[in-house]
């Protein structure tokens, strides 16, 4: 067992008190009635001598974050999930035996407080406690006050502490929730029915990654988690069930950076009978009325740059943007020799798997994707990174879009590919590149190609990242900020 702190042993020592005294240190069941903020909000306009008088009852519960007393009288703050608020105990209130309880908490400790609301001198609207109810023992010290986990690794992995102390990741925790919510009412409202579909799947396909790879031991196969939900849903869309979402968990067997998560979330819609604008018009709808819903504007703030989210947004193609970066045409024809030369010219590694879409989308990863600052949807991506959706007329490249709001994609769409045969030949494609060395390329799914043989109708498709979202509509540098538990390397 670990050697226990000075504090740690007093900490104990008072549980035995509380022992000692019929008290479980460990509590039972506490109806709370009223929050922190409700009553902030509720009696913010009442003046001292208008709460006297109207003596308003009131029953809290929370960990004590400040204490102090002076001979008979005491005053804490306790912390429910909404905030702070001001408790003030009397010895002549309580009586002898509940004064000295509250005399003997600690910081930490979990208490239950029934009262009435009143201010202070100084204009502080707080409870003055009837009733002491001591709920749990805090073993353990929270860090000091004003620095709480000053180790950013230490504050993603004891998440509970940094909760407890840092109030600037309450306010992410609680408003990730309501960033979902609003996209589930906006999608609800038009008329699209939520889905779940299989996290463990046998092929490997509906994004270009690396998947996590578990094995089933009744089956005795392989399986992956998925690194989409793509074709499941459009087999959904050939059932006939019209428009469809699904917010769920997805893994990629990749590395761990600001914007990157081995297991992240994501929400995925498909709508029978639209296409790319349609997607681009649903995209900037569900993003701007969540900003909205969140933060009551559509104006945010995101790593140094002022951002406007109110549609509509910029959309430009692929190749006007390289064009515009670098003076090069894609549009012209132009061999696979041709453009290797030109990316060998501009310091673009050519792997070996590379078409000549691939050099396209490798320009535009080199020179425009990080210069996006504003929401634009960049649209008309290479075919041979969109094996899913559907051809432009210049046949080299797709109908798919991208949105980047300050350097970062958020959002991937396309007017999906519904022609099996052609659908059956991309993936055909895919399987010449793994071949190659790519090892992020699609596996042939020939049950969705067979999906797609009894007809899927035009429909279009998007894929949205939810936990960079919840980053730029809170301000979160990372995207440890807004997973609760992100993964982290092991410890020494």
């Amino acid at each position: 067992m670990r050697e226990l702190t000075e504090q740690e042993i007093v900490r104990r020592e008072k549980l035995e008190y509380l022992k000692e005294k019929g008290i479980n240190p460990f509590g039972q069941r506490f109806d709370v009635k009223d929050y922190s903020n409700e009553l902030k909000e509720k009696y913010k306009d009442q003046t001292k001598e208008e709460l006297i008088e109207m003596n308003i009852p009131a029953v809290v519960a929370g960990r004590i974050m400040t204490k102090r007393g002076k001979g008979k009288v005491g005053f804490m703050h306790i912390q429910d999930k909404y905030g702070q608020i001001q408790i003030y105990v009397r010895q002549d209130i309580l009586g002898e035996d509940n004064y000295d309880v509250f005399k003997k908490a600690d910081i930490g400790d979990i208490v239950g407080i029934e009262g009435t609301v009143f201010r202070t001198d100084t204009g502080e609207l707080s409870i003055k406690a009837t009733k002491y109810t001591h709920l749990s023992k805090a073993l353990r010290p929270l860090p000091e006050k004003f620095h709480g986990l000053t180790d950013t690794e230490e504050r993603y992995r004891r998440r509970y502490v940094d909760l407890i102390m840092n109030e600037d990741a309450r306010r992410v925790a609680f408003a990730r929730p309501k960033i979902i919510r609003s996209i589930q009412h906006y999608l609800d409202n038009l008329g699209y029915t939520e889905v779940e579909t299989p996290v463990l799947g046998t092929i490997l396909g509906g994004a270009a990654a690396r998947p996590f790879v578990t094995h089933h031991n009744t089956l005795d196969i392989d399986m992956y988690l998925r690194i989409a939900t793509e074709l499941s849903l459009k087999r959904l869309i050939v059932g006939g069930m019209d428009g469809v979402y699904e917010i769920g968990r997805l893994f990629r067997n990749e590395g761990m950076d600001k914007n990157h998560n081995p297991e992240f979330t994501t929400i995925e819609v498909y709508k029978a009978f639209s296409d790319l604008e349609g997607m681009m018009d649903l995209t900037e709808g569900l993003i701007s009325n969540a900003c909205m819903e969140l933060n009551g504007s559509y104006e945010i703030e995101f790593r140094g740059n002022h951002i406007s989210l109110k549609p509509p947004y910029k959309r430009c193609h692929m190749v006007d943007l390289i064009k515009e970066k670098t003076g090069i045409d894609f549009f012209q024809d132009m061999s696979f020799e041709d453009a290797k030369k030109l990316a060998l010219e501009h310091g673009i590694e050519v792997e070996d798997h590379f078409g000549y879409g691939h050099i396209v989308n490798a320009f535009f990863e080199k020179y425009v994707e990080e210069t996006i600052t504003e929401p634009t949807f960049v649209f008309g991506h290479p075919v041979e990174i969109s094996p899913l959706a559907r051809k432009s007329k210049d046949e080299r490249f797709t109908e798919r879009f991208e949105l980047f709001i300050g350097g970062s994609e958020y959002a991937n769409a396309f007017t999906e590919l519904n022609d099996p045969i052609d659908q059956e030949q991309r993936f055909l494609n895919q399987l010449a590149e793994k071949e190659k060395g790519n090892e992020e390329a699609n596996e042939m799914d020939t049950d969705y190609v067979e999906a797609l043989e009894y007809g899927m109708p035009p429909t279009g498709g998007m894929g949205l990242g939810i936990d960079r979202l919840v980053m730029l509509l809170t301000g979160s540098e990372t995207i440890r900020e807004v997973i609760l538990f992100p993964t982290m390397k092991l410890k020494d």
